[in-house]
């Protein structure tokens, strides 16, 4: 199972319509096309020591996932400034790319970033936990090498990112619009 397939088997399907307004299956399906964006936006800024410290920092602020996400736990007003330092002045770029892909799901360029800020604090927590099982300890102060490591084992494959899929198509979007990292 790759992590964007236990990440969306954690995920709060009923609750993040409900945020949204759409239905359950059009959330799930755009968690499942947000959620590689999300993994590749990150991977692009741990390719250097500043993105990496400024992810691991981040890192050790939130919680590891245990179980299903609680939607009530999560601060959207982070997750949009969690989105911002991910994307930066790309991240419109990447909403509206994301948004294209997406219509089959009925979201908006404002639902499809409504949906990141919503999934980019438990994206972190997903991995402050896989840290921090891999490290034994707290998972901020990590090296980009590690980092690097984690997050290029989250973009192994599945479901969402199979040859072809949207995924692809934002890891090619992003790898061009954020370069080695956004620094």
């Amino acid at each position: 199972m790759s992590d964007v397939d236990d990440l969306l088997g954690q995920l709060p399907f009923d609750q993040i319509a409900d945020e949204l307004g759409v239905t359950p299956d059009q959330a799930r399906a755009a968690s499942a096309q947000a959620l590689p964006a999300l993994l590749h936006g990150l991977a692009a800024n741990a390719d250097d020591e500043a993105g990496a410290a400024s992810i691991g920092e981040a890192l050790g602020q939130h919680a590891p996932l245990q179980g299903t996400a609680d939607l009530g736990r999560v601060d959207t007003a982070d997750g949009a400034k969690i989105v911002g330092h991910v994307f930066g002045d790309n991240a419109d770029a990447v909403v509206d790319q994301l948004a294209g892909t997406q219509q089959a799901a009925g979201l908006s360029p404002d639902l499809t970033r409504k949906l990141l800020s919503i999934l980019a604090p438990i994206v972190l927590s997903y991995l402050a936990g896989k840290l921090t099982g891999k490290l034994g300890g707290k998972a901020g102060g990590i090296g980009a090498t590690v980092l690097q490591e984690i997050l290029k084992g989250s973009l192994g494959g599945g479901s969402a990112d199979k040859g072809g899929s949207a995924g692809d198509i934002l890891g090619d979007l992003l790898g061009g619009l954020l370069g080695r990292g956004r620094r």
